[in-house]
């Protein structure tokens, strides 16, 4: 489905992708945009479901804040239980597709138990299942986007499949809004039609995605899995600290909204719209800031993304005006995804040899996605203890406090991509 992006049988150990440029001096591989597509579908089943869960929380089933923040810290954290072993799994077998597929296919049947369930425990435990889906597939699907792209455009290509990915962000909560104005408290409906799209999003993958370049010699398999000093490169571990370190001071989108709602400014079933502002100004960044990432440098990109996240905790943390404050908080959002989502799978995929690719970029988003694990559930607590706003500004200080030294650790990878 993909065509290969350079002529001849490559080099043992040698990464194919970095071999030559693009066939037709083609940036971005047709597989990058069928997965593109995967994402598409697959989005607005998870995020017509994600937009009304914490409103749904908070609201219809009168969980707290902190209760609230457990189950936050699940579907943040939860998926890091597997993606390491899937993104191994994937370098061992050399068959990313089929890992990822395994990952679609259990959040398609976690859309299945949004049905049937409705106390506390039992949605945490779905949104467990689906996570776990999502962990299972992200590192096999991203090392599939960074080995089909030659290294100058690597995170334009990833930009590329964020933006589609992105619209289905866009689609989803809109979505979730209209059958929520049509049918009040129609929280099954949402579900129903979150998961005809899980569905359409596995069999595209099944049927239109194939496993590897049809025009090139397949990769070969790593019959005894990756070697972990290759992932263990000094480079990749600068990038696991600080991809850790900021991770802890990334709290979750819900949280965010929440606090921009008990402001006050708009009414409770606008709730959804909210993921909506976010999804549009990452929509819009997406590509240009992939362009940026490759030409100034990616790990640069990566950490200075972080000040717009800043900036918006100060917006919806601060006594602003509503309505600005509110469409300044979603639009920061915006940019610090665009900045920062597909580029931290952009340089873990470059900093190790290709062997190990998949087990990098998982590497990269386990941390990640502990980190806020563990940022969820203590900003539960600290929401408690301060209240909303007081809360968002005390992380936005400490997030200020480790953006340059973070910087200073990430820089020489930059330099180091630059040298080859």
């Amino acid at each position: 489905m993909y065509v290969s992006l350079r002529q001849g049988a490559p080099a043992p150990g040698s990464d194919p992708a970095a071999a030559a440029p693009p066939a037709s001096g083609r940036r971005v591989a047709p597989v990058v945009v069928t997965l593109g597509l995967v994402s598409l579908l697959t989005d607005i089943s998870s995020e017509s479901v994600a937009a009304i869960l914490p409103l749904y929380l908070t609201v219809g089933l009168g969980v707290s804040t902190l209760a609230y923040g457990l189950i936050d810290a699940v579907y943040q954290g939860v998926s890091a239980l597997v993606r390491i072993a899937a993104g191994w799994s994937a370098d061992r077998s050399g068959h990313p597709k089929w890992v990822a597929l395994i990952g679609y296919a259990l959040s398609c049947v976690a859309r299945v138990g949004f049905l049937l369930t409705t106390g506390v425990a039992a949605i945490a435990a779905v949104v467990a299942v689906d996570r776990v889906g999502k962990g299972i597939r992200s590192a096999p699907r991203d090392a599939m986007i960074s080995a089909a792209t030659a290294p100058q455009h690597t995170a334009y290509a990833f930009g590329v499949h964020r933006s589609l990915d992105t619209v289905g962000a866009v689609i989803g909560p809109v979505l979730a809004f209209a059958i929520l104005w049509w049918i009040p408290d129609g929280y099954l409906a949402v579900m129903v039609v979150s998961l005809g799209f899980a569905v359409l999003g596995v069999v595209l993958l099944g049927l239109f995605v194939e496993d590897r370049p049809a025009s090139a010699p397949a990769r070969p398999s790593v019959p005894h899995g990756p070697r972990w000093r290759d992932v263990a490169a000094p480079g990749m571990v600068r990038l696991l600290v600080v991809a850790g370190v900021l991770g802890l001071l990334s709290v979750g989108d819900g949280f965010v909204y929440l606090a921009l709602l008990e402001r006050g400014g708009f009414a409770a079933h606008w709730f959804p719209l909210l993921y909506v502002g976010t999804s549009v100004a990452y929509l819009l960044l997406a590509l240009p800031m992939g362009r940026l990432a490759d030409r100034y440098g990616r790990a640069r990109t990566l950490v200075l993304g972080h000040l717009a996240l800043l900036a918006a905790y100060v917006a919806a943390g601060a006594p602003l005006a509503a309505a600005p404050g509110t469409l300044l908080a979603l639009a920061l959002l915006g940019i610090f995804y665009a900045a920062t989502d597909g580029v931290l799978a952009a340089v873990a995929g470059r900093v190790v040899v290709p062997a190990v690719r998949a087990s990098a970029i998982a590497s990269a988003q386990t941390v990640v996605a502990v980190a806020r694990m563990a940022s969820s559930a203590g900003f539960g607590l600290l929401w408690f203890w301060l209240g909303p706003g007081t809360a968002l500004l005390v992380v936005a200080t400490a997030l200020g406090a480790v953006l340059v030294p973070a910087l200073l650790a990430l820089a020489p990878l930059d330099r180091e991509e630059a040298a080859r």
